[in-house]
């Protein structure tokens, strides 16, 4: 039987049970300070992972082998007890010490002798926390072979006898002997031993297989820093070498002189192709003009605009701003692009930059930037860029910008002038025109000419340079000379809007390809547009059927294919110098054009258009603080979803509003193609149900055609292809999308919102709308409080066009001769606008149908139920009474013949029901049915509408559908609505 010792509790060891008078070995070399520890086990370094756990010091006991039979027992018959601490083993009462014969056991050496090492090893004593000594291979510990251990012999089995009676040192347990019957199979376990305690041949554990106790992140470091240290360096020697490669790669800077000096093409605009044929050129952007000047000429008031624009820290900088394009990177280039005016040069004028791959192209701009900033001067560099940057208005350099916007030379400009000139760079084509759009004109005195002025006083607090604050937040806008790109080579106003739209688009749609103002004007693009020339005639034509109208009138019109998302036409306006798009960019509120909107939401959340909603008028909402009333402040009592779309009922839209939340009809409205700017232009509330934002007729145009396309959103462009000089098709940002498209509704959800909206045409406020050949139209009325605007969207399942109008000054009222304000709606003027552009834009198109409803979600009633104390009271029965009645006093207007008061009153004329159209049927183009008498007076008075709500949209269908009568069967005309 093998032996084996266990730790006690307090660090001490048990010898193996066994037959306690069997031989006993001599215990092995005695070393010089003793016996070993009581906790090593024959001198067998114990795991502390292993089986042979500690007891009382946290491990997990190792269970007891079972005892021998008595006579097998330890000396005298007992059982092995514990010594105590430091208490030396005791040998059985009367026996003495056996002398072991020669060879048992190892030779004691002599006084100041050296204890004996294994060959090879070095001398070191332990200190504290060291692992203790390892034996050399070969070297053997313990007993003789076949020698057991006697009782009394464990104060010395194994290890050398300590020098003097000093304490045991802990780290000499390592180094006690091991049974040789014994081998270590892997960390913390115990072969067992050969028969006849003679062991059956040891091997030796190997450094690896020693238990390591230190954590892990220690052991993870001691073998992953090598790898991780060859692998820095060869990143470290890549780099380098990349770094070189490409900065060798990168051109000179004569290479910019020679650009820049080239001769200037100007871009080719063109016309949507029909059939075969070659598409036509619309308009180029005209010739590039530039004259250099020195930096020296530059007044140091325009360098400041510019620098305080562009780069404030040009002068401290290198070529590449680290800061900037770090920050570019982390923000995901909401803070900046991080680009330097070194890096605007290389990007505007290097051939090498032209790459659609939009990282490919960033790496070669840096190192051209870094090459240029180490191989020429600030001021040169700063010279080159103002005489080569373009400003718009066809001015590249300084000198002819100052020339185009300020008609005087660069050296008579001052502070505010060189500020205006700075902060345009970032988009020329924004800011050329001598109206500025809404957007832009907010972006520039709200953000940009701000951040101007603060950057100048910076400027002035780092450096000499700049202005002091107080100075700079004085600076104001200041004043351009008109501009007419078209004036030279052009009558007809719209090629200047058709200009300014491809090259706004062209700079939003294609910046990820490098495709910059500067870039459209100087490179000699072929831009082919989806515009037909002869659609634009005719959105132009087509305001020619409205009375006379104020010069400041806006009138807006898009027309754009749902299949595609192509803007086939647009009326821009009478002059694009003087007046902004009217169609593209001015605003103005939607009015009930947006109700479309809150409904495809309802339809979105389970409300089905036969869902039922008060129709009452006025009605009180929680969230607003004055009550609501429907146009004419009508009451219709119960009505559906359907209903209230034909009769443009507000109450029921406010009340879906105020349960969905306006927010989620926004996110309906932006996702179906209105600008997300747009939801931005008042507050965010039930009333927006009515629209109160400010749209444009693009952003109408394109949301109504997601329900034509069943759901599906492409967005709206114009711009179909773009070529570079050589040929080369460059790819828009948003190619995929415009490919694939965004499924913003299901498309019974639109079929839905069709339908209600086909009633608005054929049985609402929109009936002038329908077109002369019968096809199916779908469209939605809008007029705002105080007749600020008029719409009337509407479509074919082909074509989609959006009618706006509105004053350029959005507080004025529109205005139409012979017109009364109160008669203004969307429903008689820009519905028959719409009519007039449709009927010509549809000739020759098959005449196809809509989606039949699906009637998606739940029927549901959102009608309040009345309470008991609404129900009228029962009428008491009176007794009869003998007094004669009073009949009350006749009424001329309406007399009651039944009343004896009216016997010598004649009745009044029949009333009939009045068109407000035809009021004026000597004016030419008035339809026959005007031809008739005119009514009363008294029932012109019935029929004018009632005024609308305070601080309310008011809809165009503002009188009752229907004719009421009185208790007395008196017929009152309301008129039908518009």
């Amino acid at each position: 039987m093998s032996t084996e010792r266990r730790r006690n509790a307090d660090g001490g060891r048990r010898r193996a049970e066994g037959p306690g008078d069997g031989p006993r070995g001599d215990g092995g070399r005695r070393r010089a300070d003793g016996p070993p520890p009581g906790d090593q086990a024959g001198g067998r370094r114990r795991s502390g992972s292993g089986g042979g756990a500690r007891r009382g010091d946290g491990g997990a006991e190792r269970p007891r082998r079972p005892r021998p039979p008595e006579n097998d027992a330890r000396s005298e018959g007992q059982g092995g007890r514990r010594r105590a601490e430091g208490e030396r083993p005791r040998r059985p009462e009367g026996e003495r010490p056996r002398r072991p014969e020669d060879g048992d056991r190892p030779r004691r050496r002599a006084e100041g002798e050296r204890p004996r090492r294994p060959e090879g090893e070095r001398p070191r004593r332990p200190e504290d926390g060291d692992r203790p000594r390892r034996r050399a291979e070969g070297e053997r510990g313990g007993r003789p072979e076949g020698q057991r251990r006697r009782p009394g012999d464990e104060a010395r089995s194994g290890g050398r006898r300590r020098a003097g009676n000093g304490p045991r040192d802990p780290r000499d347990r390592e180094h006690g002997s091991r049974s040789e019957g014994r081998r270590a199979a892997g960390r913390g376990t115990r072969a067992a031993a050969g028969s006849g305690g003679r062991g059956g041949g040891g091997r030796r554990r190997s450094r690896d297989e020693e238990p390591d106790d230190r954590p892990w992140y220690k052991r993870f470091f001691a073998k992953a820093w090598k790898p991780a240290l060859a692998a820095f360096g060869l990143m470290v020697i890549g780099g380098v070498a990349a770094f070189a490669v490409l900065y060798a790669q990168a051109p000179n800077s004569d290479e910019l002189t020679t650009k820049a000096e080239n001769e200037s093409s100007a871009t080719q605009i063109r016309w949507a192709a029909e059939g075969d044929e070659a598409p036509e050129v619309a308009v180029t952007t005209g010739e590039v003009r530039r004259v250099a000047v020195n930096v020296e000429d530059i007044p140091e008031e325009v360098i400041d605009g510019v620098l305080a624009a562009e780069q404030r820290t040009f002068y401290e900088d290198p070529g590449i701003n680290i800061v900037g394009i770090g920050r570019a990177v982390l923000s995901r280039g909401e803070a900046g692009g991080g680009s330097t005016i070194t890096q605007q040069m290389a990007r505007n004028y290097y051939s090498d930059l032209e790459s659609d791959d939009r990282i490919v192209r960033k790496i070669r701009e840096i190192f051209i930037s870094i090459k240029l900033g180490q191989q020429r001067e600030p001021d040169e560099i700063l010279e080159d860029y103002l005489n080569t940057i373009y400003f718009g208005r066809g001015a590249s350099g300084i000198e002819m910008a100052s020339q185009a916007y300020f008609d005087k030379s660069v050296t008579e400009l001052g502070y505010e002038e060189g500020a205006f000139l700075g902060l345009i760079i970032q988009m020329p084509s924004n800011f050329e025109g001598s109206e500025l759009g809404d957007w832009t004109k907010t972006y520039l005195e709200e953000e940009r000419w701000p951040y101007m002025q603060n950057q100048l006083a910076l400027m002035n607090e780092e450096t000499s340079r700049g202005l002091p604050r107080s100075e700079a937040e004085a600076l104001e806008i200041p004043e351009r000379i008109p501009y007419d790109p078209s004036a030279d080579t052009e009558v007809d106003p719209k090629f200047g809007y058709v200009r300014d739209a491809v090259i706004k688009e062209i700079t939003e749609r294609y910046e990820g390809s490098g495709i910059t103002a500067a870039t459209i004007a100087t490179q000699g693009l072929v831009v082919d547009t989806s515009l037909d020339p002869t659609l634009m005639e005719a959105a132009t034509g087509a305001f020619d059927v409205l009375p006379g109208t104020p010069d400041d009138t806006m009138k807006g019109l898009t027309a754009v294919d749902p299949s595609t998302g192509e803007i086939l036409a647009f009326h821009g306006g009478p002059d694009v110098s003087a007046v902004v798009n009217n169609s593209l960019h001015h605003r103005t509120q939607a009015g009930s054009s947006y109700k479309p909107y809150v409904l495809a939401t309802a339809l979105s959340n389970d409300i089905s258009l036969r869902s039922m909603f008060d129709g009452d008028s006025p009605q009180t909402f929680p969230e607003l603080e004055s009550p609501v009333q429907n146009a004419g402040d009508v009451s219709y009592g119960p009505v559906d979803l359907i209903q209230s779309t034909a009769d443009s009922v507000n109450t029921p839209f406010v009340e879906l509003t105020s349960r969905l939340g306006a927010a989620a009809v926004d996110e309906t409205a932006v996702a179906a193609g209105v600008g997300e700017d747009q939801v931005t232009t008042s507050v965010q509330g039930p009333l927006v149900a009515l629209g109160t934002h400010q749209v444009t007729a693009l952003d109408q145009a394109s949301a109504y055609a997601t329900f034509a396309a069943g759901g599906l959103h492409k967005p709206a462009h114009m711009v179909t292809e773009l070529k570079r000089a050589d040929g080369t098709v460059v790819e828009p940002d948003d190619a995929n999308e415009i490919e694939e498209g965004t499924q913003v509704v299901s498309a019974d959800v639109a079929a839905d919102v069709t339908y209600a909206m086909t009633q608005v045409v054929e049985a609402g406020g929109g009936t002038n709308a329908a077109l002369p050949d019968g096809r199916p139209v779908a469209g939605k009325t809008g007029t705002s409080s105080g007749a600020v605007s008029a719409w009337f969207v509407g479509y074919t399942p082909q074509l989609v066009a959006a009618v706006g109008l509105s004053r350029a000054d959005a507080n004025l009222s529109l205005e139409f001769e012979g017109q009364p304000e109160n008669e203004i709606f969307g429903g008689s003027t820009s519905a028959n606008v719409w009519k007039e552009f449709m009927t010509t834009a549809v000739d020759g198109m098959p005449i196809e149908n809509f989606p039949p409803p699906a009637y998606v979600g739940t029927e549901q009633s959102f009608v309040p139920t009345p309470s008991p104390s609404d129900d009228p009271p029962e009428e008491e029965t009176e007794e009869p009474s003998d007094a004669p009645s009073e009949d009350p006093p006749c009424d001329p207007a309406a007399p009651d013949m039944n009343n004896p008061n009216c016997e010598d009153v004649e009745s009044p004329p029949e009333c009939e029901p009045l068109d407000f159209e035809c009021q004026n049927e000597e004016e030419p183009g008035n339809p026959e049915e005007c031809n008739r008498p005119n009514a009363p007076d008294w029932c012109e008075e019935q029929n004018t509408p009632g005024d609308p709500g305070d601080d309310q949209s008011d809809d165009d269908d503002g009188f009752l559908p229907r004719s009421n009568t009185t208790e007395n069967n008196r017929l009152i005309i309301l008129g039908r609505d518009e």
